[in-house]
């Protein structure tokens, strides 16, 4: 299910861009950000978990009635929740981005994944979630596997050092090392890092270039923690 949803991904885009270009509403690679749907193969892929552990079709929610109370602001949207009986189980994160502008673009993501759990995590410890038990967050992220992703990038240390393993660290690198701190450090439970390129996403075609960040490592810590509340109910 993993490569379907790889290859929908990379079809979508392609459809969205034709689209676009047609209407002459986008021009460039924004037609690859603005379309939206992009990574719905792989909410499937997690909702099917879900739903065989016991979670029901009305408790999982993709396309409204996202919103979650923040600390720092009023609400944030999710990309996926998971409530039951009032309880909130679970929220996640699927994001992607190509080229060619991975700079800029990877600086954003990171300040926004740490943002977003922070703001939840802070939330939660005030109450904002009631009596719930502490809900489980997920982040998926799926990077174009290509000679910009994968070169290594330099680091400006004007004043002070920075962490040795950024050194040379390519974006697909830097990706890596976000996601795997960020599980270390609690702040999401479970994260994926995928690579696909252009020509052979379409296919379905993807490598998985961290042992500890894979989609089976992924699925298995939230169908473990949504199977051990359904068994307590």
């Amino acid at each position: 299910m993993t490569r379907e949803a790889v290859a929908h991904y990379w079809r979508t885009l392609t459809n969205q861009g034709a689209r676009q270009r047609e209407n002459d509403a986008d021009r460039g690679g924004r037609a690859a950000v603005t379309g939206g749907k992009q990574m719905d193969g792989f909410c499937k892929v997690v909702r099917k978990l879900l739903e065989d552990n016991g979670i029901r079709g009305s408790q999982i929610f993709l396309d409204s009635k996202l919103e979650l109370p923040g600390y720092f602001r009023p609400t944030k949207n999710w990309d996926m929740l998971v409530i039951h009986n009032g309880t909130l189980l679970a929220a996640m994160e699927f994001k992607s981005q190509k080229g060619p502008s991975f700079g800029n673009n990877f600086n954003n993501r990171t300040e926004e994944a740490i943002g977003t759990s922070h703001d939840l995590w802070t939330a939660y410890r005030e109450g904002a979630f009631g009596d719930s038990l502490r809900p489980w967050l997920g982040w998926v992220m799926l990077l174009e596997d290509c000679p910009k992703s994968t070169a290594p990038v330099s680091v400006s240390e004007p004043h002070f050092p920075v962490f040795p393993e950024f050194r040379g660290a390519s974006y697909a690198k830097r990706y890596e090392l976000l996601l795997r701190k960020m599980v270390r450090e609690k702040l999401y439970d479970a994260a994926t890092l995928l690579m696909a390129s252009a020509e052979g996403g379409i296919q379905g075609d993807y490598r998985e270039p961290a042992e500890d960040l894979i989609m089976k490592r992924f699925l298995a810590g939230l169908g473990g923690h949504v199977t051990a509340y359904i068994a307590e109910k």
